[in-house]
């Protein structure tokens, strides 16, 4: 069976996804978007039909993408869990760790298969790095240096003006574009148990943060710094830039999917990009998945869906932490336990 994949919101990131599912085993089937034209030029581009509604979607899908601005992520992912349909919602999950949770049981209450967009896991330059960091003896990790830096996205091929209103958006740069790093920074590195931060508005825009700064104590002993900037330099693509200090191993990520990706060891220096990025991963036997496909797979199969709302949950904790902090100019917060810990 041809699972038909309906969509909520058909903006950049529902694009971006559907483009992502050619794939797949499945069909772009509708899309509702409160904004017509980008209803049809979405429908125009990927042989879609535009619904006339959100209950049109439910009806002709036999699952759901939520890419639409973030206060309505709540509302939409339990209307499509109340219908038993799978669900792929966009990052973040809602404004703050209390609706988070509210969204995790629905989809848990539903028993429906559900996967959140935290597609950077699936990045080869990150998921290489993964992989040094586990080979050899590189001792721990000391320290991080984490840089995340994209023009504000209201602009440019984005065009995301909601992200200019924090009754849509929620909050800035940490909450719409950072959410990755802080779910990548425990990924890469374990448990983060607290944090200190500082945010900063240079675009004068009420409750949207574009400067961030924060200081997270690792439970491995090391210390993680994170930077995140929305600028206004059109000219310069989103791009991460990451330094690991191990005991007896070095090592700096650049640029989000390829690389480079180098490092240094006790008589070796290495780099690896591009192709032989992809070359190495192979020769590691680490396959590289598209993040989409993989949901259909697990919608065919009925097997869960990573990462899902559940793991999702705890980027919004470190996030409503750095929160917190800057809000008491840079006071140390405990973050919350890994569940399991």
């Amino acid at each position: 069976m041809t699972v038909r994949v309906g969509f909520l919101g058909g903006g950049f990131i529902a694009g971006y996804h559907a483009k992502m599912l050619r794939a797949g085993n499945c069909t772009t089937a509708t899309v509702y978007d409160p904004d017509p034209d980008k209803a049809r030029a979405f429908a125009d581009a990927n042989g879609a039909s535009v619904a006339c509604c959100e209950e049109e979607v439910l009806s002709a899908s036999d699952a759901v993408y939520v890419c639409t601005w973030t206060a309505e992520h709540r509302r939409l992912v339990e209307a499509v869990a109340s219908r038993g349909l799978p669900v792929f919602v966009e990052k973040p999950l809602a404004f703050c760790e209390a609706d988070a949770v509210a969204m995790v049981e629905a989809v848990n209450q539903a028993g429906v298969i559900n996967q959140v967009g935290l597609v950077l896991r699936d990045s080869p330059s990150f998921i290489y790095l993964r992989h040094c960091l586990g080979q050899g003896d590189p001792g721990r990790v000391m320290s991080v240096v984490f840089r995340d830096d994209q023009y504000i996205p209201i602009q440019g091929m984005y065009g995301s003006t909601w992200r200019a209103d924090a009754t849509k958006a929620g909050a800035g740069t940490v909450l719409e574009h950072s959410i990755h790093d802080l779910d990548l920074i425990e990924w890469l590195f374990g448990p983060v148990l607290s944090v200190s931060a500082q945010t900063a508005g240079f675009h004068g825009i009420s409750g949207i943060e574009d400067v961030a700064a924060g200081t997270l104590r690792l439970a491995g002993g090391g210390i993680a710094t994170l930077v995140s900037v929305w600028h206004d330099l059109l000219e310069r693509p989103s791009l991460r830039r990451m330094e690991i200090l191990c005991e007896r191993a070095f090592f700096v990520l650049e640029g989000d999917m390829f690389g480079p990706v180098r490092w240094s060891l006790p008589g070796e220096e290495g780099s690896v990009e591009g192709k032989a990025l992809m070359d190495a991963l192979g020769e590691a036997q680490i396959q590289v998945r598209n993040p989409d496909a993989s949901f259909i797979a697990a919608v065919e199969s009925g097997d869960p869906a990573d990462p899902d709302l559940a793991v999702a949950l705890r980027a919004h904790q470190l996030a409503d932490a750095i929160y917190r902090s800057a809000a008491e100019d840079g006071a140390l917060v405990p973050t919350p336990p890994l569940t399991g810990e």
